[in-house]
């Protein structure tokens, strides 16, 4: 009985100090955890000139093309030249027969002759009448009236045989093909006794010793200029070789189309290696005129609203939409709402919204160097 008393008191004593211990763990203040805040890369936005270097499809076409029409119908007589032969500007290239042609001009020269005769001779009749009619009573004014009228119309009428005659002469001076130009006869597309006309391409000729070098520049580049006014090429035909032209003119106006510009290069082709109508690459080296400010790639976020980088403005974060310009290795341009001196995040995400705040840690003063 007295072991069942104690075994009871012993275990009231247990309770009551379990209970006190209970107590003083609940009255203890929580300990706070404070969470360190991220730290994020940023960089001092610099502006400075862009350039860059890339390479664009183009075409090589000769200097001057001609194609040659005949100008009146007729049979082709002869074919004095074919394809890749070599003409100097004025030679004979081929020669057309049209008898009609060369039968009216014969007649309109005779036509000619005769107005002539006919001018000459009331010319010399006016020129006696006028002179004795110095001399009172000598000439009746209506013989004077009438052969002044006389010389008139012979003189319209010798115009206009002279140049009925010049047409025709003209006409058959056609017949006769000459070479507008030093050149190569690129195209024959006739042969002696095909029946030509106006519409009838009988040859192309082509000056090749000096090619021009047609490059579509796209309109983002147009404002830009070349680090100098040579360009270097390749052509497939070539492999491993580089060509060089100089910068000879620019279209001035952007084709709505393409909403490119067209850069032409001259290309010294004596030596007539190259060939007209190859395509080429052209090496462009551009550079802007004035400094832009430019960002590495990660530094712009584009989502499905805007495109933006990140500027830390009192100590937070805010988005700046931007439009980019050209790119090259370093990064690219970017036009927005900042000034040079602003303080962007290197790696931009779309998960820094406006109003963020981190430790911002400035890796670099350069853009280039990130």
């Amino acid at each position: 009985m007295k072991g069942s008393k104690e075994s009871f008191i012993n275990l009231v004593l247990l309770l009551t100090l379990l209970v006190v211990i209970f107590s003083c763990a609940q009255k203890k203040k929580p300990v706070a955890v404070s969470l360190p805040e991220d730290t994020i890369p940023v960089f001092i936005l610099n502006a400075k000139k862009t350039d860059k270097s890339f390479e664009l499809p183009s075409e090589l076409i000769p200097y001057f093309n001609a194609d040659i029409f005949a100008k009146v119908e007729g049979f082709v007589k002869e074919m004095r030249v074919d394809i890749g032969d070599k003409v100097r500007k004025g030679e004979i290239l081929a020669v057309i027969d049209a008898p009609e042609v060369i039968t009216k001009y014969a007649e309109y020269e005779v036509s000619l002759n005769t107005a002539k005769a006919r001018y000459e001779t009331s010319e010399d009749r006016w020129k006696r009448l006028y002179e004795t009619s110095k001399t009172p009573g000598a000439v009746a004014p209506f013989d004077l009236d009438n052969a002044r009228n006389q010389l008139k119309q012979d003189s319209s009428s010798y115009y206009a045989a002279k140049k009925l005659a010049q047409t025709y002469k003209a006409l058959k001076d056609y017949l006769i093909i000459h070479a507008p130009f030093d050149g190569v006869v690129t195209t024959r597309e006739v042969d002696p006794g095909d029946l030509v006309n106006s519409n009838t391409l009988m040859l192309t000729v082509q000056f090749n010793t000096i090619l021009r070098l047609r490059v579509a520049v796209p309109e983002i580049y147009i404002a830009t200029n070349s680090i100098n006014d040579t360009i270097r090429f390749r052509i497939a035909s070539y492999p491993g070789r580089i060509f060089k032209g100089i910068l000879a003119r620019k279209s001035s106006a952007v084709d709505p189309k393409t909403r490119t510009e067209q850069w032409e290069f001259d290309v010294d082709n004596s030596n007539l290696k190259i060939e007209a109508g190859s395509f080429a690459y052209a090496l462009m080296d551009i550079k802007r005129a004035d400094s832009s400010l430019t960002v590495p790639f990660s530094a712009v976020v584009t989502n499905q609203e805007q495109r933006f980088v990140i500027k830390i403005e009192n100590g937070k974060a805010e988005r700046i939409p931007v439009k980019e310009g050209i790119s090259n290795d370093s990064g690219v341009e970017i036009y927005g709402n900042l000034t040079n001196g602003d303080t962007l995040v290197y790696k931009a995400k779309d998960e820094i919204r406006s109003g963020y705040r981190a430790i911002w840690k400035v890796q670099n003063t350069t853009t280039s160097n990130l």
